[in-house]
């Protein structure tokens, strides 16, 4: 351990650790403001959603981090966003303890799936230029989201862009850094962030006892475990194999993120599952020009969740005082590139391309039948689209 320590020491970089951070940001300034729609709509008091805020940073931070170190790619680790999407329908149908061991069940589900390796063999029969397309179609509306905000905030987004653009060419490396500045400090005097705002409360766990029905099991249980596996591990694992880590297994992943649920599931905090938007910042070239030395991202994304988990009871005041358009942009800007690597990367097989092109084309519709996300229709229907016209 005290090895591993020293070559984080040694790998760490100002960029690497930046893209962690960012990671953060865009996790608590989008996802999260789903989970205190659900936290709202339950009724649920201010200890118990500070309880749930501190449950899914220490849960986030716990399996990134681990995950990280051992493997040395950077590995990051969130909430389940769709089934957060999914709690909200469920309240006020469904207790708080039968939503607590409705967790319990999808975490000790995601280790036998884990443990079994079939989710591995899923994931071998997806072309890597079919993965591409369907990452790049994740990532899209991000790229979409950058210049849609610009109507609403034209001098803060446009000011962004042309300190992307200066340092981008002369000083790539750190570009997002002076982005992120940049647009902080021009928020600051356009007067769209109030630092003033900003409180200090630590984040207190609350245990709730969990109950188990058949209502949360069919309810909530199945299908949280599919619009986790298709909606995050699906997408999560692709954006790992198509960044250079084709080696990386879905076992330990889903093992190790099962056994945090669990644990997590007592306070309130929904599945751990693997996150791929906020990844894709973590995994390119961005975080570092040499991928031997991103895993220092994936560490550093879950020490900025444990001081989240710290101070969960002022999480929601510090991450609203930056204005939502500034945060679409930095991260429309920061995901740049992984956007055009992976549309390159889908196009570059002559015999997969269409394959590629109607698997992005079913990812960036948002289709959902079923309940199933976009993510895993666009991996079928591109599938099915490439055994057909492959020549045998």
């Amino acid at each position: 351990m005290i090895k591993r320590l020293h070559n984080l020491l040694l790998d760490w970089s100002l960029s690497a650790t930046v893209a962690g951070f960012l990671a953060v940001i865009i996790s608590y300034s989008g996802p999260l403001v789903i989970y205190f729609q659900a936290a709202n709509v339950a009724g649920v008091s201010y200890e118990l959603t500070t309880s749930w805020v501190w449950a899914v940073s220490i849960g986030s931070a716990i399996a990134g981090i681990i995950l990280s170190m051992l493997y040395k790619i950077p590995i990051i680790t969130a909430w389940s966003a769709p089934g957060t999407v999914l709690l909200v329908s469920l309240f006020p149908d469904i207790s708080l303890g039968e939503v607590v061991g409705a967790y319990i069940l999808t975490g000790l589900v995601m280790i036998g799936i884990g443990w079994s390796g079939y989710f591995d063999k899923l994931l071998r029969l997806i072309p890597q230029s079919l993965a591409a397309g369907l990452m790049a179609g994740v990532l899209f509306q991000f790229g979409l989201r950058l210049f849609q905000v610009s109507e609403i905030a034209p001098i803060l987004v446009f000011s962004m862009m042309v300190i992307f653009l200066i340092t981008k060419r002369f000083a790539p490396r750190y570009s997002i850094i002076w982005v992120m500045l940049g647009g902080l400090m021009i928020s600051l005097m356009l007067g769209k962030t109030d630092i003033g705002a900003l409180s200090f409360n630590l984040g207190t766990p609350s245990f709730t006892w969990p109950e188990f029905s058949l209502f949360s099991f069919f309810n909530l249980t199945i299908p949280l475990i599919i619009v986790t596996l298709s909606g995050q591990f699906l997408p999560g694992m692709m954006m790992i194999r198509v960044s250079g880590f084709s080696s990386m297994s879905a076992k330990p992943v889903l093992i190790i993120t099962g056994i945090v649920s669990v644990f997590v599931a007592f306070f309130g905090g929904i599945t751990i599952a693997l996150a791929s938007i906020t990844a894709a910042l973590c995994l390119g070239k961005e975080a570092h020009i040499n991928s031997e030395k991103r895993y220092v991202a994936g560490v550093f994304n879950g020490v900025f969740y444990l001081l989240g988990a710290i101070f969960a009871g002022s999480i929601v005041t510090i991450f609203t005082i930056f204005p939502q358009e500034m945060i679409a942009a930095l991260a429309g800007l920061a995901l740049l590139g992984a956007i055009g690597g992976n549309l390159s990367l889908a196009m570059k097989n002559e015999e997969e391309k269409e394959a590629a092109l109607v698997a992005f084309l079913v990812t960036v519709s948002g289709v959902s039948f079923g309940g199933i996300s976009s993510v895993l229709w666009g991996s079928v229907f591109g599938l099915v689209t490439y055994w057909a016209l492959r020549k045998w």
